[in-house]
């Protein structure tokens, strides 16, 4: 054999790399999958079995690359199991048994998640002040456990939804109650990933804040609002698109957010670098160079996102409005988000431009993006109104 080739009959496969739990980890989601399409198979059309199919995989390989998420999932799925499992097929347990009532049912959970993002921001902030490192694991393990809970309510919401009636049971991303929720844990996984990558959760306190801000709207909107109620969903949400559109969207709206909270600190930094080079920010906080590099990867991220979620909004549209654009206010209000990352993204692939003008275009952004989400849904009507507060 050339001894030139021979290094590359020796280069281990991403396969081969994959460990006994990894390989578990593949059987059961798989067989998870094929569980729910066992018992649920006659509400789904083939679009919905090519999502649950889809969904498995990318499950799959998101607990390949990020061994935490295994755990974390199978966590997930057994408390959801369970409170599924209580319930049976009355929806009246959630007021008689307890496990239900104080700690699974949706409403029970999602309060739980509310309570915990909001002590873990907190006590991200005491791990700042302090530098102690027991401080920060409390803060990562409460930011997990409130993530955990946020999802199992959503999960158990789900269920809850098909024991009202087949008619009215949908996946909980249908309006901004639920949504909120959803931008909520997928901000928290977004940090938690990048804590653990680069070993560092002295920016848990500034990403913790935008969440909490986030927890503090869904109480509002909740006790003032009553929006906890599950409701019928109006025949423009009754779509397969809604599963996909919605999620993409908002891992876009949360990459966008963590882009802004990091650029926060980092204008933070730069400032206090030139005010007491010795302070307190500049020995806890990342260097500059690294929060300018996670800006990049997190805007990078959520512009693919919502990209995506853009280009499958408009299928929808198309199918349940006969256009794929109407320059209906949120679709306008969603081009001017793109063309503003686009723009940011530009100018640093192409002009090199980095540093603090970026972290504060990061901040900005963040301002635009949220007029987008929420702001639009205040003040103005069209198509998407049925999103209105």
């Amino acid at each position: 054999m050339d001894n030139t080739l021979q290094p590359l009959y020796q280069q281990t496969s991403y396969f081969q790399l994959r460990t006994g739990f990894d390989w578990l980890w593949s059987m059961l989601v798989l067989a998870g999958a094929t569980y729910v399409f066992a018992q649920y198979h006659a509400l789904m059309d083939g679009y919905e079995v090519a999502i649950l199919l889809a969904s498995a995989t990318l499950l799959i390989w998101l607990g390949w690359s990020w061994s935490t998420l295994k755990s974390f999932s199978l966590s997930v799925a057994a408390f959801s199991l369970l409170a599924i499992s209580i319930y049976g097929s009355d929806l009246a347990a959630a007021e008689s048994k307890f496990l239900l009532k104080y700690l699974f049912a949706s409403q029970s959970a999602i309060m739980w998640m509310s309570a915990l993002y909001v002590m873990a921001t907190l006590t991200y902030f005491a791990h700042l002040l302090s530098g102690g490192d027991f401080i920060g694991k409390v803060a990562s393990s409460l930011t997990w456990c409130a993530t955990a809970m946020g999802l199992v309510g959503l999960m158990v919401r789900w269920r809850e939804s098909y024991l009202m009636g087949s008619d009215i049971g949908h996946i909980p991303v249908s309006n901004l109650y639920e949504v909120f929720i959803l931008f909520s844990i997928i901000t928290a996984l977004l940090y938690l990933h990048y804590e653990q990558h680069y070993k560092t959760r002295s920016l848990g306190a500034f990403v913790l804040l935008v969440i909490s801000a986030a927890v503090g709207f869904l109480l509002w909107y909740t006790f003032d609002r009553h929006a906890d109620g599950i409701q019928p969903l109006v025949p423009a949400l009754n779509s397969y698109w809604m599963k996909i559109h919605v999620p993409a969207n908002f891992v876009g709206y949360g990459a966008f957010s963590l882009a802004a909270m990091i650029g926060l600190v980092f204008v933070l930094k730069s400032q206090a670098h030139a005010a007491n080079p010795d302070g307190l920010l500049q020995s806890r906080l990342p260097d500059l160079a690294l929060l300018d590099d996670l800006i990049y990867k997190a805007i990078a991220l959520g512009f693919a996102f919502f990209t995506l979620a853009t280009i499958l909004g408009a299928l929808w549209a198309a199918e349940a409005w006969g256009g794929y654009w109407s320059w209906d206010p949120k679709e306008t209000w969603a081009l001017i988000v793109w063309l503003n990352y686009a723009a940011w993204l530009h100018m640093r692939l192409t002009k090199g431009w980095s540093g603090k003008p970026m972290a504060w275009w990061a901040i900005i952004g963040f301002f635009v993006t949220l007029f987008a989400f929420l702001g639009v849904n205040m003040f103005l009507s069209g198509l998407h109104s049925y999103g209105e507060l």
